[in-house]
């Protein structure tokens, strides 16, 4: 009502223009009468008449003006409501609880209903639902799909209070104003399918650059004779360059064992679909070779940049390489996904990497003026043991050194009280985190055994504490890494982190010389991660071994170091007698954690001894342990446990690996573990 009397006051004023201009010329009047009172006179004559006239001007054509105007609105509102219906974009009215009230051509012709008043929107478009509705003034955007068309669907709230005359705008109905009856929902349609069909023409068209590398070309070659051997390279080459002809792809062999190539982005889903089958077709080359041809490949995807796809690529080359090779890794930005990798890694035979790692190490040592030396968290027989052997090294450079652990299990300590309170060794050389953090600087040299995951360390706080980090390690990398390491010397191939020390040290140089007890935790970490030299043993595996025993390691001496306790021992049976057989072939048990003091060393354990039955291909054992589930699992051959610890968020090896999941319980643990090796077999990942 408030709006009609504005209008109406309006057009008074304007109407009563003439009318109050009659004080303007009693004035002219006045002044004239000064100045002569006939022509005063006479022009308050003419002033009396002007005034008649105007007010006679207003009452009569005031009504008719009024009707023009009626006349004017209304055929204004017509032509408003027209081009509204008519309007190209498609338009409609919505209740607050989603009833259709209006729709315009546009939008009736979309949906090929003309009859749609107090039909819900649901109904039409099953994606805008109720609770999609906009609840205030901020807009809802939806993108639906309807009638093999896209479109994007603006929701808009508005308040229509001249609808209830008891309604008015007041700062007291403020909180309620957005939840009347009479507010309205206008519903935009965005035709959004010729833009969607070239935003994916445009991404289908981009370029993905590609690495592809043979992984053991020179060992492969020499398990066959000289004249088959060019036979083979040229039956590897033409695999490889069919399959990228299948993609479209331009391919440029760089050096003997390297590839480049691109290719445009609508075959990488044709080629993760079919998970890089090159892998395996590679891998099948067989013209009397004994050892099987793998490959590598590094894929850039999305990158902003040619250089930056390259770099993408060469990352992701890295962590292929890093894995123990044969396998695909796609570096999507921040994104990994990971193919293959399911074949044993061959120990490479020449020991040049191990000779150059140690002298890199040798100069980071001499440069810095402490060492501090940590594992991961609830550390093993096998961190520890590399932790001394670095420690060794430090001493022989006259470096201050320390050690990182926390927790000592019941395991860990039959080893780690051989060095406390030895006067060989300082009291100092083991710390706990809040120590350790008072004696790092930016001039200490940090080294990382046997975990090459930050959120796994003892103290990961430390990593940026000091600038200068090196890494030795025997796991998988995965998407978490340690970017700032200066040194990163990760092989999957090998048994455990002792035997690459152990390696270290005939190379570190210095006149080194290992103290029994060293040799001992060393080969022990090496005895405990093969299981008694059962799993994961190579030549180099023996050759460590051998070096440990000629620096005075006793297996007798280990041996009785590392006999369970009868509670432990009757533990372990319990959890092979509960074993469940998942599948025929995959072996699920719980470890009690209860009455043992080293539950997850248990569960290793317990996870070895269930492959000794016949017919198992995987054994799992979940372990409740600090808030968390440990599990530990392990294989011969026949399964890749560190692709199915991975699905869980863990890695490992082939062979051995584990995980660790977070705000669950046994039940649901075991749950998502069959879950996964349900969807991982109908894939056929297993």
């Amino acid at each position: 009502m408030s709006s009609k009397i504005r209008i109406r006051s309006a057009l008074r004023g304007y109407l009563l223009w003439p009318v109050i201009l009659t004080g303007l010329l009693l004035c002219m009047n006045l002044s004239i009468y000064v100045l002569d009172k006939k022509a005063g006179l006479v022009m308050s004559g003419f002033v009396l008449v002007y005034f008649l006239i105007a007010i006679t001007v207003f009452y009569l054509k005031r009504h008719k003006i009024a009707s023009e105007l009626v006349h004017y609105a209304m055929d204004y509102g017509q032509v408003q409501k027209q081009l509204l219906k008519e309007l190209a974009l498609p338009y409609a009215i919505l209740d607050v609880e989603g009833r259709m009230q209006w729709g315009n051509d546009a939008f009736l012709e979309i949906i090929n209903e003309k009859k749609t008043v107090r039909k819900s929107i649901t109904n039409i478009f099953p994606e805008i639902t109720e609770d999609k509705l906009p609840a205030r003034e901020k807009d809802e955007s939806i993108h639906i799909t309807y009638n093999q068309r896209e479109y994007r669907v603006l929701l808009r709230k508005m308040i229509a209070p001249s609808f209830d005359e008891d309604f008015h705008w007041s700062s007291e109905d403020a909180v309620n104003i957005w939840s009347s009856k009479n507010a309205l929902i206008a519903m935009y349609l965005y035709d959004e399918t010729e833009i969607i069909s070239l935003m994916k023409a445009n991404k289908e068209q981009r370029l993905i650059t590609g690495l592809l590398y043979i992984d053991n070309y020179e060992e492969a070659l020499e398990t066959i004779d000289e004249v088959r051997r060019s036979l083979l390279t040229a039956l590897v080459d033409r695999k490889i360059n069919k399959y990228m002809q299948g993609i479209d792809a331009v391919i440029k062999k760089l050096e003997k064992d390297k590839y480049f190539f691109v290719f445009q982005q609508k075959y990488l889903h044709h080629l993760q679909s079919n998970k890089f089958s090159i892998l395996e077709e590679v891998r099948g080359v067989n013209i009397g070779n004994e050892m099987s041809v793998t490959i590598s490949i590094g894929l850039g995807v999305n990158a902003d940049t040619y250089i930056e796809g390259y770099e993408y690529a060469r990352a992701a080359m890295d962590l292929a390489l890093a894995r123990g090779g044969d396998q695909a890794v796609v570096k999507d930005q921040d994104k990994i996904a990971y193919y293959g990798g399911k074949s044993i890694q061959m120990e490479k035979s020449t020991r040049v990497k191990a000779r150059v790692k140690a002298h890199a190490f040798r100069e980071f040592v001499e440069a810095k003026d402490k060492i501090v030396i940590m594992g991961h968290k609830i550390g093993d027989v096998d961190s520890l043991g590399a932790a001394i052997g670095v420690y060794r090294i430090a001493k022989t450079f006259n470096k201050k050194a320390h050690i990182v652990i926390n927790e000592v299990t019941t395991s860990l300590r039959p080893m780690l009280n051989r060095f406390v309170g030895n006067p060989d060794y300082e009291e100092d050389m083991f710390l706990k985190n809040e120590q350790v953090k008072e004696i790092v600087d930016i001039n200490t040299l940090l080294v990382i055994v046997d975990v090459n995951r930050p959120s796994y360390t003892e103290c990961k706080e430390l990593l940026d504490y000091t600038k200068t980090v090196v890494i030795f390690d025997h796991h998988r990398q995965t998407n978490e890494a340690i970017d700032t390491a200066v040194l990163s010397y990760i092989e999957p191939y090998a048994s455990s982190t002792s035997e690459m020390i152990a390696e270290i040290l005939q190379y570190i140089g210095g006149n080194l010389r290992l103290k029994p007890v060293e040799a001992d935790a060393l080969y022990a970490g090496i005895m405990i991660d093969t299981n008694n030299f059962l799993t994961k043993t190579g030549v180099r595996t023996f050759e460590a071994a051998a070096f440990l025993r000629r620096s005075g390691a006793d297996v007798t001496r280990i041996r009785k170091l590392f006999r369970s306790e009868m509670i432990d021992f009757k533990t372990k049976a319990d959890a092979v007698r509960n074993t469940e057989i998942y599948q025929g072939y995959f072996a699920i048990t719980v470890c009690a954690s209860s009455e043992v003091d080293s539950p997850t060393i248990l569960g290793a354990q317990v996870a070895n001894e269930l492959l000794n039955i016949n017919g198992i291909k995987a054994s799992f054992v979940l372990t409740e342990y600090s808030n968390q589930i440990y599990i530990s699992a392990r294989s011969i051959d026949e399964a890749n446990v560190q692709i199915i610890m991975e699905k869980l968020g863990g890695g490992g090896h082939l062979s051995v690996a584990g995980t660790q999941l977070k705000n669950q319980t046994i039940e649901e643990a075991i749950t998502l573990l069959k879950a996964t090796l349900d969807k991982m077999i109908e894939e056929g990942e297993l």
